[in-house]
């Protein structure tokens, strides 16, 4: 019975930059070649399908095999509204809240909680992890089985810009489809909302910028189906359509 429910000082400064920065502020941003560390084929680790994980506070992206599985996911889709992209006057991170509040409002997971949201995502999809000494909240090595790519990637702290914090849902795609007119409180639990967060490997992640689906999707094809599902999940619960181009291609990844 399936269960629902829940990266020399100018180095020092670009890796402090992309830490906190969120997905759709990385594409312009280079990334160190030093930064990437090992990486192998991944398992499916602990990844759990987001059809059993509406509210994100489970590890990442299981891939969605099944029949009924993927026709469960194309009718939550179909719930996603759609409307066209708007301006993208105005937008900064900061409207958004300083990466990565614990304070964030609005009741979601992990908040409140002692550890700053970047830490709690860590600590949600790493294994293997190492905290720094004295602390149950600053994560110093783990190891991540990133969905986006289908790889493993063992992680150090001293190269913390190989895993990025992807919005699955960027910030400034959700300022551009409604999130403008959003009180400040609203806007910082999206930004800080597991169901919309995702440790991912960082040079994928800043390819992705502000993409929707329909002109970005993680290049491991298995898991695409399983992205869009959480891209929908993320517009239904903060009643964010996407735009029609975006919805056809979520379809597409879940045979619809």
């Amino acid at each position: 019975m399936r269960l629902r429910g829940g990266a020399a000082a100018s180095a020092a400064v670009l890796g402090m930059v992309l830490v906190l920065a969120g997905c759709d502020d990385l594409e312009d941003l280079p990334l160190d070649d030093a930064a990437s560390g090992s990486a192998q084929d991944a398992g499916p680790g602990r990844a759990v399908s987001p059809l059993d994980n509406p509210d994100g506070t489970e590890p990442g992206l299981a891939v969605i095999t099944s029949d009924a599985d993927r026709a469960e996911a194309r009718a939550l889709i179909e719930k996603v509204a759609t409307k066209g992209r708007g301006p993208k006057t105005g937008y900064d991170r900061d409207e958004f809240g300083y990466a990565w509040m614990d304070s964030a409002p609005g009741g979601i997971p992990f908040a409140r909680n002692g550890c700053d949201t970047r830490n709690d995502l860590l600590q949600r999809d790493g294994e293997d992890l190492r905290f720094r000494s004295g602390s149950d909240c600053v994560v110093m090595s783990m190891r991540l089985n990133d969905p986006y790519t289908g790889k493993a990637i063992d992680w150090t702290k001293s190269r913390a810009t190989e895993v990025q914090i992807d919005h699955v849902m960027p910030l400034s795609y959700d300022w551009q489809m409604g999130a403008a007119r959003w009180t400040e409180g609203k806007r910082q639990a999206i930004a800080n909302d597991p169901l919309n967060l995702m440790p991912v490997d960082g040079r994928t992640n800043s390819s992705k910028g502000d993409s929707g689906p329909a002109s970005w999707l993680p290049p491991n094809k298995q898991i695409r189906c399983s992205y869009a599902v959480r891209f929908a999940q993320v517009s239904l619960k903060y009643e964010l359509p996407v735009t029609a181009p975006d919805k056809e291609m979520m379809l597409r990844q879940c045979g619809g």
